[in-house]
């Protein structure tokens, strides 16, 4: 199982917190998946590809890519 960080943007409420956890959790092969509104990131776990995650997230309407550690 691997993880993946990924940075959310376009999230500005719980609402859309909640939008993207589910979308993510939707994906085939996701065990977990946790959002963080305040710093716009999630962690996923499982098996899924990055580019499935992002296209999710994109199709919630907000944007995503993969975080790169600084």
């Amino acid at each position: 199982m691997t993880q993946t960080e990924l940075t959310i943007t376009g999230m500005t409420c719980g609402h859309c917190q909640t939008s993207v956890t589910h979308a993510l959790r939707a994906v085939p092969g996701v065990t977990g998946a946790q959002v963080n509104l305040s710093t716009g990131t999630a962690t996923v776990q499982g098996s899924a590809q990055a580019e499935a995650l992002i296209a999710a997230v994109l199709d919630e309407g907000y944007g995503a890519r993969i975080a790169h550690p600084e």
